[in-house]
């Protein structure tokens, strides 16, 4: 009989001999110093651009243009572009708005929680988290403006201004907190991303070999040269960054579940929504992260560096939060009945057996069903398994939105003025044109900055050479 393996105080795996058994490392070994910095840089500073990066850029380029287009013709035209119609009176834009806004919260969690907690594993996929959080919420942000209809003449009542007129904004509406909440969200989540890119930007300065990158590295570094006191300074305001900026992501996606949860209208008058909203933005950006992360691995060669320990942790991060999206998939209805509500009953009801309801299935096997695969180490470590699982969650996460904003809102208290929504031409431009700007976003960042923070993958190669150690010890005391 075995006894089963136990952690020794250094965190390392101890078997039935007794001896340690290191756990995988979150950076390959073999690695020095030298070869981090090389194999990280080399990638931005290549005098030559892959084919295969202009045909991605490429493609998210017309996309955008897709998007202009489609900006150009709301703002001349109007709303009535969109297939918004009176009861469903919100529709993609504010479906949309949530599901980007939800998928710029895993940059902030793996970078600030993640840093307080101590966590080495989250140095390899931090700094594109943190680009994908800024490309997100920039996404998001066009939305509410747009939704008013003319920016220009409605956008500037969300912000206070001199009280010429005798007229302040609703400062009791959360759509108002939105503009406070996601506009510290956006500043502070900038502030992070750059403070941590300083050092990085300090190689790239000293390593370009043209004046152009040169100049612009040294003015975006800001006169780093790496001595203590930098070093004390960078650290001090790295970790007051990461305080401020924890908070920040239980709130702004609580904020933004307000703007259901203090109405009246059923299916959104739930005091579930808070959390509800929150573990499924961490969900939702949790599997963007894998879908990014997963390619560019591949891509560029990053293996070394975003190991199977990164993806399995990711994995189990992605099922912990799907299981709370579950949970509150069941707290939903389960209220609705236990209210013992008319209207709360019927709008479950519809929600799952109504016009909408294949959409309601599809967010359930997206969302609920296909995260507990899982459970299984197998598939949490096979990678293109995974990459699959997270374009799933992906698509069920914007389906969710989809079915909390128009089943609430197509039949309401009164059935003579029901309806149904259905998204135009001009909504779908919107949508896949701000996925375009992303993509162009982010081949920019890959292109342009290191995706990886190099300092902090130096700090690592210490801990993968004392696993190397430990393996050959394990090895010899077999």
């Amino acid at each position: 009989m075995t006894t089963p393996d136990t952690r020794s105080s250094d965190g390392t795996h101890v078997g039935v001999t007794g001896g340690p058994r290191p756990s995988v490392p979150v950076i390959a070994p073999g690695h020095s110093f030298a070869t981090v910095t090389d194999k990280i840089s080399a990638i931005v500073l290549t005098r030559k651009t892959g084919l295969g990066w202009w045909f991605g850029f490429g493609i998210a380029f017309v996309l955008v243009n897709v998007l202009m287009i489609s900006l150009v013709y709301l703002l001349a035209v109007g709303t009535g572009v969109w297939g918004v119609n009176i009861p469903a009176g919100w529709g993609f834009a504010i479906i949309n708005f949530v599901w980007w806004i939800g998928i710029g919260h895993a940059g902030t969690l793996i970078s600030a929680i993640l840093l307080l907690f101590k966590q080495s594993w989250r140095t390899s996929i931090n700094r594109f988290a943190e680009a994908m959080t800024l490309f997100a919420v920039a996404c998001a942000a066009m939305f509410p403006l747009l939704h008013t209809g003319r920016p220009w003449l409605a956008a500037y009542w969300l912000f206070p201004y001199p009280n010429t007129m005798n007229v302040w904004p609703q400062f009791r509406s959360p759509l108002i907190w939105d503009v406070f909440a996601v506009s510290t969200y956006a500043t502070v989540s900038a502030l992070f991303w750059f403070v941590g890119l300083i050092p990085d930007l300090a190689t790239l300065r000293d390593r370009s070999q043209s004046r152009v990158g040169r100049v612009m590295y040294g003015a975006l570094a800001m006169g780093w040269r790496g001595s203590a006191h930098h070093w004390y300074r960078y650290e001090t305001a790295y970790l007051l960054l990461a305080g401020l900026a924890t908070p920040l992501v239980v709130s702004v996606h609580t904020i933004v579940s307000f703007d259901f949860a203090v109405s009246v209208i059923p299916g959104w008058h739930a005091t579930i929504f808070p959390p509800y909203f929150v573990a499924g933005a961490i969900y939702s950006g949790f599997a963007m992260v894998l879908t990014l992360a997963i390619p560019i691995r591949k891509i560029y060669g990053l293996e070394d560096f975003i190991t199977e320990r990164h993806l399995n942790n990711m994995a189990k991060i992605l099922l912990v939060t799907g299981l709370i999206v579950a949970y509150g998939y069941m707290v939903e209805a389960f209220m609705a009945w236990y209210s013992a509500n008319t209207y709360e009953t019927y709008m479950m009801r519809n929600r799952m057996t109504g016009p909408y309801g294949p959409f309601y299935l599809a967010l359930i096997l997206c969302n609920g069903v296909t995260p507990q695969l899982l459970w299984i180490k197998k598939i949490r470590t096979n990678v293109l398994l995974l990459f699959i699982i997270s374009l799933i969650v992906n698509v069920g996460m914007w389906l969710e939105r989809f079915v909390i904003v128009v089943t609430s809102l197509h039949r309401d208290f009164l059935p003579s003025s029901w309806g149904r929504y259905s998204p135009t031409v001009w909504d779908w431009g919107l949508y896949v044109g701000t996925i375009g700007l992303f993509l162009a976003l982010l081949f920019l960042f890959l292109r342009f900055l290191p995706m990886i923070s190099i300092f902090e993958m130096r700090t690592l190669v210490p801990d993968a050479e004392r696993s190397v150690r430990r393996q050959a010890d394990h090895e010899g005391t077999r």
